[in-house]
């Protein structure tokens, strides 16, 4: 089913120079946003680019009717269905009433959805506004077609029927909905099934790699008796017992907290003079008289 755009626009520069500036058509896509690209291959041949809600469409049109500083009508030849007219009115005061009418066949998913949003038809409105400032601003033409195409003709005012070449194309000179559809369709199912591939090979990895970690119950906390470990600190410094895990060091030993750095088996002899500096040293000098050795007797 086919839907029909029509609107209005008052702009204030005299027809001609509406006129003028809408027959440069390669020029559309400074003001038309749904308008990639248009090139002009002869008088009455257009070769068209759009992009509307993320559509890309071509087609080839043929202009059907043009007289100058009052109509121009079109219907496409090739790719996506549409056809129209674009009629010029002096109203005076150097005013001209631009009224532009569109048919078109909206294909696929996405075109029919935004077909139902008035994508198009808004579409048409926003550009025929930026054509509006376009000329206004410039005040003049950017070029000018003069000639005519079928004049007398009276071919009226275009309708899809009269794109009736196109019909059934789907738009085969760019991308329909159709089309667009079916790859979104097919990127989903692809992307699925990759997904359930690498999970399948996740899973088989994880089954046969030595390494796993294993999901079992934690093994319980072993604790150590209160009493396997006994350590006064109060009796280091006087030559109290230390017993570790049941092993009896000593007597008059303390237990060694500096790992080593203390030797109670050579030279130290528990004093903080004796730590850092050797027997040796110290019998140089002239003292008391020798320290007596932990749990003995000094003898002269």
């Amino acid at each position: 089913m086919s839907t029909k755009v029509e609107k209005r626009i008052l702009v204030n520069v005299p027809v001609s120079t509406a006129y003028n500036q809408w027959t440069q058509f390669e020029e559309f896509p400074h003001f038309m946003g749904g308008v990639k690209s248009v090139k002009q291959t002869s008088d009455d041949q257009l070769e068209w680019v759009a992009e509307i809600a993320g559509v890309r469409r071509q087609w080839t049109a043929k202009v059907l009717e043009q007289i100058p500083d009052r109509k121009v009508a079109w219907a496409a030849t090739e790719g996506a269905t549409n056809a129209g007219a674009v009629e010029f009115e002096d109203v005076g005061g150097g005013q001209t009433s631009l009224r532009l009418t569109l048919e078109y066949d909206p294909e696929g998913i996405v075109e029919k959805v935004g077909d139902k949003l008035n994508v198009v038809d808004r579409q048409a409105e926003a550009d025929l506004q930026r054509f509006k400032e376009f000329i206004e601003d410039e005040r003049y033409a950017s070029g000018a077609w003069r000639g005519s195409v079928n004049e007398g003709a009276s071919v009226g005012t275009p309708g899809v029927g009269d794109a009736g070449a196109s019909r059934g194309d789907s738009g085969k000179a760019g991308i329909s909905g159709k089309v667009a559809a079916a790859a979104g369709v097919a990127a989903v199912a692809g992307a699925a099934a990759a997904m359930r591939a690498g999970k399948d090979s996740s899973e088989a990895g994880e089954a046969a790699s030595p390494g796993a970690p294993v999901t079992g119950e934690p093994a319980p906390i072993q604790h150590v008796p209160a009493n396997s470990v006994t350590s006064t600190t109060s009796d280091l410094g006087a030559g109290g017992d230390a017993t570790v895990g049941g092993a009896d060091r000593a007597p008059g030993h303390p237990f060694d907290q500096t790992n080593g750095l203390v030797d109670f088996e050579g030279e130290s002899d528990g004093t903080a003079e004796g730590e850092i500096r050797s027997a040796a040293k110290r019998r140089e000098e002239p003292g008391p008289g020798p320290i007596p050795p932990l749990g003995g007797t000094a003898e002269r």
